[in-house]
């Protein structure tokens, strides 16, 4: 652990043992933010510009409310999700749809298999095909519609970057973050992407448990934080996280990212170098204990094995 912004190379976040041997190793930045927002502890480089990927939702569905759209509950929590695309989810998003006059065809996210490994299986195993519909973000896609419908605004170009929306989008994650935009990419399921450092992303999720109620963040801390089932699954890190430690905000992010507020503004952010999601687990349980979380969920989410003729035989654990 360090505290130089300057490293050329990454840090040892997590280490991959195997029958005692150590034979692989997890690199990548972390910062914890105290709850003041000051950084208390830092790894890499947090202050390079990440791609946080799916953790830029909570920033996306504030947009949404920021455009209109009364969004609530269950279903603003699907909005800020990377769902498992179990039924539940898959019931939501077609609803969130049907409300405001669209249908699955109008999604543009890409034809997938539901997120979440049992599910994928059962709905292999129904004869079914990827569709629109079970790709992980598609209730972030249907909110989207729903505040093109209320302002008249033109579906069929949402995810263009200079979409009205998209652009609300751009100031809502400067305003959160503290810091510009450096670059706009393309998230996996087609939507604009916006670049912010990871003390940037860390300082956002702690804006979003202060800030005030009623407020678009606000709404959208409360809403994941109620639901978190909805943000994530029944199977999912996340949604442990949320139901066994009051108050917190959690989500994560492909590429090995994840971002996490406690209810008194202390809060963390990290991205595995190599975009490992294995790691991720080890990493965050770590950084929570550092933030003096003292909870049993930290165990679960911190347990990765590593298998040998089907057998435990080691694990990926933290490794600062």
């Amino acid at each position: 652990m360090t505290s130089s912004a300057t490293a050329v190379i990454p840090p040892v976040l997590a280490e991959v043992v195997r029958s005692g041997f150590v034979e692989g190793h997890h690199r990548g930045s972390l910062v914890l933010l105290a709850a003041d927002g000051t950084v208390e502890v830092s790894a890499g480089d947090p202050a390079a510009p990440v791609f946080p990927r799916s953790s830029n939702k909570p920033m996306q569905a504030a947009a949404v409310l920021r455009a209109g759209p009364d969004l609530s509950g269950e279903a603003l929590a699907l909005a800020t999700g990377s769902h498992s695309g179990e039924p539940f989810h898959l019931d939501l998003a077609r609803k969130m749809l049907a409300d405001h006059g669209f249908t699955e065809a109008d999604l543009q996210t890409p034809p997938d298999l539901p997120l979440d490994p049992v599910e994928a299986e059962a709905y292999l195993a129904a004869g079914k095909v990827r569709e629109r519909i079970t790709m992980d973000c598609s209730g972030k896609h249907a909110a989207m519609l729903a505040a093109c419908a209320l302002n008249g605004w033109d579906p069929g170009s949402y995810l263009d970057p200079g979409h009205p929306l998209q652009r609300l989008v751009l100031d809502e994650v400067r305003a959160a973050a503290g810091e510009d935009v450096p670059v706009v990419g393309t998230d996996g399921c087609g939507a604009p992407l916006m670049a912010i450092s990871l003390v940037g992303l860390a300082r956002a999720f702690r804006s979003y448990v202060l800030a005030e109620p009623g407020t678009p963040q606000r709404r959208v801390a409360d809403a994941m934080r109620a639901h978190p089932e909805y943000v994530a699954g029944t199977r999912r890190p996340d949604t442990w996280l949320m139901r066994e430690v009051p108050g917190t905000l959690s989500k994560v992010g492909a590429e090995g990212v994840q971002a996490v507020a406690l209810a008194d503004g202390r809060a963390l952010a990290f991205k595995i170098d190599d975009g490992s999601a294995r790691a991720r687990g080890p990493v965050l349980a770590r950084a929570l204990r550092m933030l003096d979380v003292d909870a049993p969920v930290l165990d679960r989410i911190a347990d990765v094995p590593l298998l040998g003729g089907g057998q435990r035989v080691g694990e990926i654990r933290a490794a600062f």
